[in-house]
């Protein structure tokens, strides 16, 4: 199930609830029981294994002249 942050007006604590898409929307009261909560924009988060680990660094791509990226300038 996904995880969704909420932040409480009355108190400023931030908190994670855990429940169902399906009630994505549905409001949530804090763990100091205030009803005055807002659902915070986060980043997904993807938890489990995915292919055979995470993406390789990408590569310098090198070259160029003059100092424009090159190895020349010293």
């Amino acid at each position: 199930m996904p995880n969704y942050d909420f932040r409480c007006r009355a108190c400023g604590d931030t908190f994670t609830v855990n429940r169902p898409m399906s009630m994505s929307s549905a409001p949530a009261t804090c763990p100091a029981g205030h009803d005055d909560t807002v659902k915070l924009l986060s980043a997904v988060g993807i938890s489990g294994s995915l292919g055979s680990g995470p993406a390789p660094a990408p590569r310098p791509s090198g070259g160029g002249g003059a100092c424009c990226g090159g190895g020349c300038c010293g």
